[in-house]
This record gives structure tokens, C-alpha cells and sequence, in this order.
């Protein structure tokens, strides 16, 4: 089940930053086929970033190239992650960058934790408008 999230279109509170780092992450996500890809403006409602991207990947290794893929795109541009999580088994690969959190689930996984359902509070934003 998923709640539908209020589509945000002023990112005036979201830095240049956050919008390139998110810009490069969506499209390594696409390049590798990743399903589902949303974005969160959690700005107004957490201090820990401000965007979630949230993707999902349909095997084990796809997940792992998904979570591949998004570091060297980030790295390539000069932005190294603060901390990887959950790697090795590839069931939900969280990859902090500070100003946004990617994180990539398995199907199964990404339904069980519902993050849109969590962090509802949040804003779902078109990548189009990034």
C-alpha cells in the first residue's frame, strides 16, 4: 500500500547542491534500469537531509549496480559518500551524501520498510523539477 504524497513544485528551501547531487543520482538510477524512482523533499520535517531518493531494483545484483552506479556518477562529480549500509546483502542499500540519502530496495524489502508511508510528511517531487 502507498499513501499518496502532496507533489511539491517550490524547491526554494532545497539547495543547488541538493538538486545537482539528486540530478546525477536519478540519472545513474535510470541508466541502470531502476524501478519506481521517487524523490522526498524531507527539508521542512528532518534535519538529516534534504531529499530521500528512493528506488527499487527486481534482483540482488541489480540492486548492488543500481547502489554501484549512483556512487561512481556522485563520486565523478566530486561527491563521496558519508557512509554506505547494507551493501553485501543487497536487500536495501542506504548511501548517505549528507544533503540527500539514496536508498535502493529489493521489491520485497521496499514494500516491508514503505518509506513513502513513514516519511509521509515529506514531499514527493518530480524529478523533472529538480
Amino acid at each position: 500500500m502507498y499513501f499518496i504524497l502532496e507533489r511539491r513544485t517550490d524547491l526554494s528551501n532545497i539547495t543547488e547542491k541538493s538538486k545537482e547531487m539528486a540530478r546525477l543520482a536519478i540519472k545513474a538510477l535510470d541508466d541502470t534500469k531502476a524501478e519506481d524512482v521517487r524523490v522526498l523533499d524531507i527539508s521542512e520535517v528532518s534535519v538529516m537531509a534534504d531529499l530521500f531518493i528512493i528506488a527499487s531494483g527486481s534482483s540482488t545484483k541489480q540492486v548492488k549496480a543500481l547502489g554501484d552506479h549512483v556512487d561512481e556518477a556522485l563520486g565523478r562529480a566530486g561527491y563521496e559518500a558519508k557512509d554506505i549500509e547494507g551493501y553485501e546483502g543487497a536487500k536495501w542499500i542506504l548511501m548517505d551524501y549528507g544533503d540527500i540519502i539514496v536508498h535502493i530496495f529489493d521489491d520485497e524489502n521496499r514494500k516491508f520498510y514503505d518509506l513513502e508511508r513513514i516519511w509521509r510528511d515529506g514531499q514527493q517531487i518530480e524529478a523533472s523539477d529538480l
